[in-house]
């Protein structure tokens, strides 16, 4: 009983400590998208209710619940999304360029909040150093914070639409072959499956997130940990 206990309260710790940073870091790098469309002219999300912080209003059961509930579980890379802020480019005052900057928020909004989780991380550990349950449960906490943070970042910039950096590739291409590469976004996620899940299967060596997107998380999770001055 007591190992069951034990067990269970680790995972109860695992997947709070994951569920947490990961709804706030989702929730944030949505609402951004919002905000920097209603600057630029386009009111939608903002008379949709989707710039409030209530978590309610943005979370998909599926993305932002089911999804990483099971590979924390499972002990996975715990990563997932919320319901995507509606964003029409044709009201804001120069589409392209504005919906290039609008999809550039949520990343830039991700690695602003590692920044601070980077700095809370270290003033914990300078103020509030103990071997408590709750100061342990900050510090895994923020330390999640900053890893999810990064990898959404990094993650979300990938030239795949309709992720982020699927919109900054349309808004770099000429208008005819920004065109066709939209209507690539309608196979988006059985595109991201495969290059995801099934291609590491097939070809390890392949695997997108260890060879693409590990690289630069890791890299800028050691200059905003160096930043911080953490040792």
């Amino acid at each position: 009983m007591n190992g069951a206990g034990a067990a269970d309260d680790n995972l109860i710790f695992r997947i709070a400590t994951l569920l947490i940073p990961l709804v706030v870091a989702i929730v944030l790098h949505e609402i951004s998208h919002g905000w920097v469309a209603n600057a630029f002219g386009d009111p939608t999300a903002k008379r949709l209710g989707r710039l409030s912080p209530n978590p309610v209003r943005h979370v998909d059961p599926v993305g932002t619940l089911a999804l990483p509930l099971m590979l924390a579980i499972a002990g996975l890379p715990v990563f997932g999304w919320a319901k995507p802020v509606p964003v029409i480019a044709q009201r804001m005052r120069n589409p392209r360029v504005h919906m290039m900057i609008v999809a550039l928020a949520g990343p830039a909004m991700n690695l602003l909040l590692a920044l601070v989780a980077a700095f809370a991380l270290a003033f914990a550990h300078a103020a509030w150093a103990s071997d408590s349950s709750a100061y342990e449960f900050l510090i895994v906490n923020l330390s999640n914070f900053l890893v999810i943070n990064v990898f959404l970042a990094v993650f979300n910039l990938l030239p795949i639409p309709p992720f982020d950096g699927g919109h900054v590739v349309e808004g770099l291409l000429p208008r005819p072959m920004a065109k066709r590469y939209v209507s690539v976004a309608h196979y988006g996620f059985p595109v991201l499956i495969f290059l995801l899940v099934v291609l590491p299967l097939i070809a390890p060596e392949a695997n997108i997130v260890e060879r693409v997107v590990v690289p630069p998380v890791a890299w800028l999770i050691g200059l905003l940990v160096s930043l911080a001055g953490i040792g």
